[in-house]
């Protein structure tokens, strides 16, 4: 069997290294989680190349992208335990430079990005809007968001979902798809 040609690791920060940390940014509206996230995440294409088998600028840039969603993934599923452990703990991370927060924060355009989330949230119905804010901001399990709305859970999943997926139609984000094909 052929062997796969190695993947050059240099080339391939450097081609997707900003736009990740944007990407990042653009996801987690918070510029010290996209730093956090963007290293995790080089550091495990670093820890992984050797299991990478593909050949194109096109697969490397895939695979990257494959390793940011599954950190990012993993950072909203235990972000918010670890947060809470941190902060029981006392313990705190140095902060990054604020120059380095606001680059990243302008890069990003988080200003237009909540200019253009809290547009697309009034433009959602009163019952999805509020469906959102209770699951996502006030991060109440799908049982206490129906108990809330008197719906059934089914059906406060269903509007968080509908919501979330209108959001993201109409907010502005770059999207995987153009990361990697640049």
């Amino acid at each position: 069997m052929p062997r796969q040609a190695a993947i050059d690791l240099e080339a391939l920060y450097a081609r997707h290294r900003v736009e990740l940390l944007v990407f990042f940014a653009r996801r987690t509206a918070d510029p010290e989680i996209a730093l956090d996230l963007w290293g995790e995440t080089f550091a495990q294409v670093v820890g992984g190349h050797r299991r990478y088998r593909g050949t194109t600028d096109g697969e490397a840039a895939g695979w990257l992208y494959a390793v940011a969603r599954r950190q990012l993934a993993l950072y909203y599923r235990r972000g918010r335990i670890e947060t809470r452990a941190t902060a029981r703990l006392k313990l705190e991370r140095p902060p990054a430079q604020p120059e380095l927060l606001a680059s990243i924060a302008e890069r990003a355009g988080l200003d237009e990005l909540r200019a253009e989330l809290s547009v697309a949230l009034a433009a959602l119905s009163p019952g999805v809007r509020t469906a959102v804010r209770l699951r996502v901001v006030d991060e109440l399990p799908y049982a206490e968001v129906a108990a809330a709305l008197g719906i059934s859970v089914q059906a406060a999943r269903a509007r968080v979902s509908r919501g979330l997926s209108t959001l993201a139609d109409m907010v502005d984000a770059p999207t995987i798809q153009e990361a990697t094909t640049r």
